[in-house]
């Protein structure tokens, strides 16, 4: 890296059940400053698919909250840029952090798994860092999102940890699951680009070790920019 590597973040919300898994999201920025890497925080301005309660994980009734909102709440405020105003080109690299919010409101996979759709604005901004030939990291359960934005379009090795549903969702769409036993794992695609890592994929994953593999995969893609 000649100069300081600047990388898109994009977010989903905040909160683990409805947006972004904050614990995953606050990592990857630890990460990217540790490894002196500029990032941006970005998220649509949209509704989320619904609210969910943390303290018993039920949706709330006629709740509604926004993405870049939710999303500010992690980047601080001010500091989260609205994805209408976002352009590739200007990014060195993308990352993204996992959480429900990326299968519920960038994409619907959390719903209709291998049919689900995805975000036309979210669609064209990862594809765009792909087209460009940028690398990539996906968090958790992002590279689902990865793999319906790649569908028809190329194929990828990825890991969601060792799901066999999700396994079986990102292999119907042209992609290449490969299994990881733990949150410390990382899989690189080289073609690609991509760097994937399961995180909380596995519920009871220590802290600790989401943090091994959120970094390691951070440091990937900085070694690609």
């Amino acid at each position: 890296m000649a100069q300081t590597p600047k990388v898109a973040v994009l977010l989903a919300g905040c909160g683990h059940l409805d947006g972004a898994e904050v614990r995953e999201a606050v990592l990857t920025l630890l990460a990217l400053d540790q490894h002196g890497a500029a990032f941006q925080c970005i998220a649509p301005n949209a509704d989320q698919h619904h609210v969910i309660n943390h303290v018993t994980g039920q949706p709330v009734p006629g709740a509604t909250r926004n993405v870049l909102e939710e999303s500010s709440r992690i980047a601080r405020v001010g500091q989260c840029l609205d994805l209408a105003q976002a352009k590739a080109g200007d990014y060195d690299a993308l990352v993204m952090p996992g959480g429900y919010g990326v299968a519920k409101n960038h994409c619907s996979f959390a719903f209709k798994g291998a049919e689900a759709d995805v975000r036309p604005d979210v669609a064209a901004f990862v594809r765009a860092f792909f087209d460009a030939k940028k690398p990539v990291g996906a968090i958790c359960i992002a590279p689902a999102l990865v793999a319906l934005a790649l569908s028809r379009r190329a194929s990828a090795n990825l890991t969601l940890g060792n799901d066999a549903g999700c396994a079986a969702a990102v292999n119907q769409l042209g992609q290449h699951h490969k299994d990881t036993p733990n949150s410390r794992e990382i899989v690189i695609d080289e073609a690609c680009k991509l760097v994937t890592t399961p995180a909380y994929m596995f519920d009871d994953a220590r802290l600790s070790d989401v943090w091994v593999g959120i970094e390691r995969c951070v440091a990937e893609v900085l070694k690609r920019c």
